[in-house]
């Protein structure tokens, strides 16, 4: 990344930090063994596997039993829920509950079982700062409720949802409770036990580490039928040769993220202030989401009259990269679902922008962002009032 450019796209993915490289680099160099095999080259591997499964496990407050690696996000919240489905059928359970704001890897995951496999599916609503209401969600279980799933702080604007009081209340009931939580290490609390979840994904990449790795805690005793089979890799959890790199790689991420979070959250809790306040200050803006219960990091408005394809390429051109929502649907002209359910308008929400920190923003970045910000939204808004020569 060039060092003229501000980012300040986190939440799609963050820069490698150099100790994660390093880790990476050093295991593909000194452990080139498959941790299945019996020979010291295997077992070498194999205890590299096990110290990584061992640290996640630290930070999760959880067993090392209770960690299975998966290729990302998209892949631990399809093995939560497929696999707890599919087991659930078995006993005749096939409802599930998820949220209207869920990123799509979850509810694209909750239509296909209803579409294909005669699953039901009941999808809770949100109030307009994009919040679930616990009770809304409880009610909406029924005795043949196999999962529920509601994140743990949306992507897209950064609402924190009330995870571990859902989870509470739900502790007598067969369905499992799963949290898509890969937008919270680093930013919020990941102990397993204060939440309450049975099953809660991750992804290295969004807390400083590479692309395609990723952790799926499965509360010991929960059933859940394996999805990618042929092995008995991942105490037959996940079939496939285990990435040992990443793996380490993912755990070396996830300490460091943890051991930073109290002075990460403060400062990107100043610099997001800093941008909700002088974007506030632009006319026909608005501030999409909780001021309450947000991530640190997130800022996500709309600015009426402005597309955001044009505000995003104008942004980009004066060397500030941003995004309009979720990275995996980045190449869609719609609005964004999570706005949409939260009652904007879709003329509205078509001129949304998501800055989010991270750890090597300052001040002077923002500012500078601030004011392109505001030379660039009432030009481009002045652009498209313009009538059109014939």
């Amino acid at each position: 990344m060039a060092a003229s450019r501000i980012y300040l796209d986190h939440a799609a993915t963050t820069p490698l930090d150099p100790v994660v490289r390093d880790a990476i680099v050093t295991t593909l160099e000194e452990l080139p063994g498959n941790p299945s095999s019996l020979y010291s080259e295997g077992r070498a591997a194999r205890e590299a596997l096990d110290a990584a499964r061992a640290q996640v496990a630290d930070v999760l407050l959880a067993d090392p039993g209770e960690i299975v690696f998966t290729s990302g996000g998209s892949e631990g919240a399809a093995l939560a829920i497929r696999g707890t489905a599919f087991a659930a059928a078995r006993e005749g359970r096939r409802h599930l509950v998820t949220t209207a704001v869920e990123h799509h890897a979850v509810l694209h995951t909750v239509q296909l079982l209803a579409q294909r496999h005669r699953f039901e599916a009941t999808v809770v609503p949100v109030d307009s700062e994009g919040l679930v209401d616990p009770e809304v969600v409880v009610d909406a279980v029924r005795p043949d409720t196999a999962l529920v799933s509601v994140m743990y702080a949306n992507n897209e604007m950064g609402a924190i949802q009330p995870v571990g009081e859902i989870a509470a209340a739900l502790r007598d009931h067969p369905a499992l409770v799963h949290t898509d939580a890969v937008q919270a290490p680093g930013s919020l609390p990941i102990d397993i036990h204060a939440l309450g979840v049975d099953l809660l994904s991750i992804a290295a990449h969004k807390f400083y580490g590479p692309k395609g790795v990723g952790a799926l805690f499965i509360r010991r005793g929960a059933r859940l039928s394996p999805q990618i089979v042929g092995g008995s890799q991942e105490r037959n959890r996940r079939a496939g040769t285990e990435n040992v790199a990443f793996a380490v790689s993912l755990s070396t991420a996830l300490d460091r993220a943890e051991a930073a979070r109290t002075a990460s959250v403060a400062n990107n809790a100043r610099l997001r202030d800093q941008l909700i306040e002088g974007i506030a200050a632009i006319p026909g803006s608005r501030l999409n989401g909780s001021r309450r219960q947000r991530l640190p990091n997130n800022v996500n408005v709309c600015f009426a009259g402005v597309a955001s394809e044009a505000l995003l390429m104008g942004l980009d051109a004066a060397g500030i990269a941003a995004s309009s929502g979720s990275a995996c649907t980045s190449a869609s002209l719609e609005p964004s679902h999570v706005l949409l359910a939260m009652g904007i308008e879709p003329d509205l929400a078509a001129g949304s922008l998501r800055l989010t920190t991270g750890q090597a923003n300052t001040e002077a970045e923002i500012e500078q962002t601030l004011k392109v910000l505001h030379a660039l939204v009432p030009r481009l808004r002045r652009a498209s009032t313009r009538p059109t020569e014939t």
